[in-house]
């Protein structure tokens, strides 16, 4: 895929909204400076999920406005989309995992499913990219953030996205596999990921350069 002079999309959560970073300098925008992309329309906004959560989220009503609600905003005219998220329905969604054959927005198995389909459809012959959530310091804690009762780790909705995807013939940016942003290792912490969670300047920097990469290689 040629990046220059070109739109895209980019639908996520904190990360893309740029919490940790510094403005300029959120993974996208410095796609969008080093390889001349026309624009880089920002939905990132800070804990929302892929699945609709169960229960309104009192403290900020945003947290709820889940991915398909702003895919259905964002304008056709796009050259690409990229997807970014999962690690808040792990942290704090209350949505269960169901199962692959679920089409329903409910479950996190059903919300990939009809996020991929619609995108599909709006955006019918353009790459459609996904990106893995990253590691984060208590991705192997079953109840995530808070949740009341175990329901998985971060690597199990990180295996849902790709199986889901993997069934429509859609690209994966696998940041979990291959981002070399493990938070649990101290000094990746320190350089890159300080609060465990959301990268700084510099883990956006190598976000940037791994997408970068796989884009231009589609």
């Amino acid at each position: 895929m040629i990046l220059k002079d070109k739109v895209i999309n980019f639908l996520g959560d904190s990360i893309t909204q740029g919490c940790g970073t510094t403005p300029g300098n959120i993974y996208h925008e410095i796609i969008a400076k080093n390889y001349g992309l026309k624009a880089a329309n920002n939905y990132g906004i800070s804990g929302t999920r892929f699945a609709r959560q169960q229960h309104p989220t009192e403290e900020n009503a945003s947290f709820d406005e889940y991915f398909m609600l702003r895919a259905e905003k964002m304008p056709e005219d796009a050259d690409a989309v990229v997807v970014f998220g999962g690690t808040n329905d792990f942290g704090h969604g209350d949505a269960p995992i169901g199962k692959f054959s679920d089409r329903t927005p409910d479950t996190f198995y059903g919300a990939t499913h009809l996020l991929c389909q619609f995108l599909i459809n709006k955006y019918h012959g353009k790459p459609i990219v996904f990106m893995t959530p990253l590691h984060r310091c208590n991705e192997d804690c079953p109840t995530g953030d808070n949740k009341p009762e175990p329901v998985a780790t971060l690597e199990a909705y990180v295996d849902i996205i790709k199986e889901v995807t993997r069934y429509y013939s859609l690209p994966v940016c696998d940041m979990f596999a291959t981002s070399g942003l493990q938070p649990n290792v101290d000094i990746i912490k320190e350089n890159y990921i300080p609060d465990g969670l959301h990268p700084n300047e510099a883990g956006h920097a190598i976000m940037a350069e791994r997408l970068a990469n796989f884009l231009l290689a589609l």
